[in-house]
């Protein structure tokens, strides 16, 4: 039997920090802070009041502040909406989107129900291509099969007889990377955003066109909603999915006019998908580029109640909010943390294929003529400077109006409901972030018991409604 001390030096940092923990007077209390923020793995510490008075009287109804608290302050969550830095906070933000979507998808959070029968798409627009890449195969599918290939400029072989599999580190990397594009895949990741306008605009004129109404006129007539999530392929280069809808002009709760059918819809999207294009500023390193979106395009009409042509709506939310809590690890997107200098790009964790996109971005973001694209800041995501999700104003909810509500339903839970003649006086002061070691192995695990408890209610949920 090994005594107390040789026990003790057998236990890990973490073991004796979260011994420490546990011994605290306020242990009980740090608990749950911690499971309030859902084991946060990078909760944001904040020291601090909150009171609350009557407007009339002067009274307080209620006050708060962090002396008491263990190390004087408040853990709150994070919010990072990648899986790669916190877990819990990912699939808060998950459950956030998935709703979002979805409410702009069939009704709920202030949409009305009937919008499920407005005209609505799931759209796929890629990225052109900026060289050969190597690509996941099927069955006895052979990467580039062309025995007549030949060789590149370098010397390399512009043929692959190779099978490669999903997990295949080849996928996505170039045949070449000497004749592969590299400033003009980071300028179409800068431009991607103005594309994306400019594909919208087009939509619309596309429908004012084949309705017969002037083009300024359109939005007298008809409203195009929208929300989308850039994906990146295995080449690092990303795609955009969106869900397309055609509202009356004044949005969801106006239904659209006797010509705005999802066949009509469609047609728009695919012309105007093969029409815009954008440049970019000329420069005596790259030339000028004329940008566009890819050749391989998809534009498919989502459920009609029980219509079983399309894809289902709830399929389609599920996808988007699994997407945004992607991390950079998860996908060919780079880091998930910003580049400070060009040193960063050599020890980055990545592929030699996002290694030369990254210095890409670095290198043109160094010309004057490319200062507003900013490439050097966003570097890390190859050059994209645009949110993971977007979405029109009259699409459906935001996150702020989630976040908000699930803040009330916290505070009515707690007794704490708002009163309109209450005023909050409140003053917060940031003092630091993160976990101890201990705390981290206590939240790791308070994190997967709240996972596990919402699975095993969600199928519970399901078995019921069966």
């Amino acid at each position: 039997m090994l005594d107390r001390a040789a026990r003790l030096r057998q236990l890990t940092e973490a073991d004796r920090d979260a011994i420490r923990l546990a011994q605290d007077p306020q242990f009980a209390r740090w608990l749950e802070q911690i499971t309030a923020t859902g084991g946060c793995a990078h909760p944001i510490h904040l020291t601090g009041a909150t009171t609350v008075r009557d407007t009339h009287s002067g009274e307080i109804l209620h006050h708060y502040d962090t002396s008491g608290e263990p190390g004087e302050r408040l853990f709150v969550r994070c919010r990072n909406r990648r899986a790669t830095v916190c877990p819990p906070c990912s699939r808060l933000h998950a459950g956030d989107t998935f709703h979002l979507v979805r409410a702009g998808l069939i009704g709920g959070k202030t949409v009305p129900a009937d919008v499920r029968a407005h005209p609505r798409l799931f759209v796929t627009l890629t990225a052109p291509g900026f060289g050969p890449v190597h690509h996941v195969t099927a069955g006895d599918e052979r990467c580039r099969p062309r025995r007549d290939a030949g060789h590149c400029e370098h010397g390399r072989s512009l043929g692959c007889l190779a099978q490669h599999t999903d997990t295949d580190p080849l996928v996505g990397q170039p045949l070449c990377p000497d004749c592969y594009d590299y400033p003009a895949h980071a300028l179409w990741h800068a431009h991607a955003g103005e594309l994306w306008a400019r594909f919208t605009r087009g939509v619309r004129r596309a429908l004012a066109s084949a309705a017969g109404i002037a083009q300024s006129h359109f939005p007298d007539h008809a409203r195009l909603s929208f929300a989308k999530v850039a994906e990146y392929q295995k080449r690092a280069a990303i795609h955009v999915h969106a869900v397309v809808r055609l509202d009356g002009p004044t949005g969801p709760h106006d239904p659209p006019p006797p010509w705005a059918t999802a066949d009509a819809l469609t047609t728009a999207v695919r012309t105007a998908a093969r029409a815009v294009t954008v440049r970019t500023p000329y420069s005596p390193a790259t030339g000028e580029h004329t940008l566009r979106w890819g050749t391989q395009l998809d534009a498919r009409p989502l459920h009609f109640f029980d219509d079983r042509d399309g894809l289902a709506d709830d399929a389609v939310a599920a996808y988007v909010a699994k997407y945004v809590t992607k991390g950079a690890a998860d996908t060919a997107a780079g880091t998930d943390y910003r580049l400070t200098c060009a040193d960063d790009i050599e020890s980055a964790a990545v592929s030699p294929h996002l290694r030369s996109l990254m210095r890409a971005c670095w290198r043109l973001g160094g010309l004057p003529e490319f200062a507003p694209l900013r490439l050097r800041a966003w570097a890390h995501t190859l050059g994209y400077r645009g949110h993971i999700l977007t979405k029109s104003r009259a699409y459906s909810t935001t996150y702020a109006t989630l976040r908000a509500e699930r803040a009330e339903h916290l505070r009515a839970s707690a007794g704490l409901a708002g009163d309109p003649n209450a005023v909050t006086e409140a003053a917060w002061r940031y003092v630091g972030s993160g976990h101890t070691p201990g705390a981290a192995l206590i939240a790791v695990g308070i994190a997967e018991d709240l996972a596990r408890n919402q699975e095993i209610a969600r199928e519970e949920s399901v078995h019921g409604d069966s």
